[in-house]
């Protein structure tokens, strides 16, 4: 039996059995293609087999190296963008408490974590280097190549900052690069200077990258349990390995999205009832939509943080136009409770709820918009963790991943591939007159009248 718990009875009155049926040979297809890698992009599919199939030294070399970091520093500045920054700081928020870098150095399990070269705002920059004040801190940049702009002009940054702070060759035991195994300039940077790198595999692309270095080195560093994030995404790879889909929630989970993507429903919404999983639903924007989103098709990946979003976009959600439907992930036992106080006198109107857990009220709330929503014409999925640990979100991970890869080749399409992402690195570096790109910028600054 799953450890998650993939749940459709409120899609009932949109899905019909036979609809689930009908989809199981399109599913074995695709399911084919994964495991034989004979689909499109199948170059880019080494993560399947991730969990049961990686680099035991490297993983050991990356549990010393966060050991060090905690010895030897209050802070890791992480650097990366897309699928560089965004598996990281999901699991770092998901198995952290809600307010970790706030809290005192007694009280956290592992070193502050803050994320740069996720943008181009110099405010961001500025702000982050006042934060970190005279905290030792250390740096974590990812870059398969080296050369992304916000990554690269965030490492130049912080780079200095170690270096004026210790010193250029003590600086150099404070930077952990991330990159490839063998060409890229980070790659020939971190050869030259001696930093202690670690590998982005080739076989495994950005969005897919949370269970390499990518993600396991800042996690690890933030003191959650890497080997029980492992543990959790090998017992899904074994769990999601049958092709049936009576047999395999994650498949379910892929024919049931695309029946309802079939029937208009072209956006999805990821729901939570945690602050701490709203990261999760940013990693899955990405692998959802980078994944599905090429050549005119696709669902839209969208996401809203519950109870927060209802008092925002509830309306829409229960009114608006019938083309989007839910996937809630909730977690069925918290990491921490609280009773509601007592209070004399009933001027909130609360006293109903006196003796009951705050919990169960957001448990309460929960199937009350579900079925509010349901009645509204809104399809309902629902993922429930039992837990939220490392293991948990391994499982996940693994749920989500192998979901998608089968789900892209239902669209008939590379889900493996973003060739939309370089349209406007394009824009950008002509714009900026980027040597090589002379004849692009005469064509853009030309449109914008310059």
């Amino acid at each position: 039996m799953a450890h998650i718990t993939f749940d459709t009875k409120n899609i009932e009155n949109f899905v019909a059995d036979h609809e689930l049926d009908e989809m199981q040979p399109l599913i074995k297809m695709a399911d084919e293609q994964l495991r034989n890698r004979s689909g499109a992009g199948a170059e880019y599919s080494d993560w399947i087999t991730l969990p049961t199939d990686y680099d035991k030294d490297e993983f050991a070399r990356i549990q010393t190296a966060a050991q060090k970091i905690q010895s030897d520093s209050k802070v890791l500045v992480v650097i990366g963008i897309g699928g560089s920054y965004l598996g990281a700081k999901m699991a770092v928020d998901f198995l952290n408490p809600m307010f970790n870098n706030e809290l005192a150095d007694n009280q956290r399990q592992g070193v502050k974590i803050y994320f740069a070269g996720n943008s181009t705002s110099a405010s961001y920059i500025n702000d982050l280097v006042r934060v970190i004040g005279d905290q030792d801190f250390s740096v974590n940049v990812i870059s398969k190549s080296g050369t992304t702009t916000e990554p690269s002009i965030a490492f130049r940054v912080f780079k200095q900052l170690l270096e004026k702070k210790y010193g250029a060759e003590a600086a150099k035991q404070r930077i952990y690069a991330t990159t490839d195994a063998n060409r890229g300039a980070l790659h020939d940077e971190a050869k030259i200077s001696g930093y202690e790198t670690f590998t982005i595999p080739d076989g495994v692309g950005g969005r897919f990258s949370v269970l390499t270095a990518v993600g396991l080195l800042p996690i690890a560093a933030s003191g959650a349990d890497i080997e029980a994030l492992m543990t959790g995404a090998r017992d899904a790879q074994e769990e999601y390995s049958d092709s049936d889909i009576k047999n395999n929630e994650a498949y379910k989970y892929a024919a049931v999205r695309r029946i309802l993507y079939d029937k208009g429903y072209t956006t999805e919404l990821l729901i939570n009832w945690e602050p701490t999983m709203q990261y999760l639903s940013e990693w899955w924007k990405q692998l959802m939509g980078e994944s599905e989103g090429k050549n005119q098709k696709g669902i839209y990946p969208s996401s809203a943080n519950f109870s927060t979003d209802l008092h925002s976009l509830g309306q829409y959600i229960q009114e608006g136009r019938r083309d989007l439907f839910e996937t809630v992930v909730k977690l069925d036992n918290p990491v921490s409770n609280i009773d509601l106080p007592h209070e004399d006198g009933n001027n909130d109107g609360l006293q109903y709820l006196e003796g009951v857990t705050i919990d169960e009220v957001n448990t309460k709330a929960s199937q009350g918009v579900t079925l509010a929503h349901v009645d509204g014409g809104v399809p309902n999925l629902a993922v429930h963790l039992p837990a939220q640990d490392a293991y948990s979100l391994g499982y996940l991970i693994y749920f989500f991943e192998i979901a998608v890869g089968a789900s892209g080749y239902t669209f008939g399409i590379n889900p493996f591939n973003q060739p939309g992402v370089e349209a406007y690195k394009t824009a950008m570096f002509a714009l900026l007159g980027k040597p090589g790109y002379e004849e692009q910028t005469k064509v853009y600054r030309a449109r914008l009248g310059k």
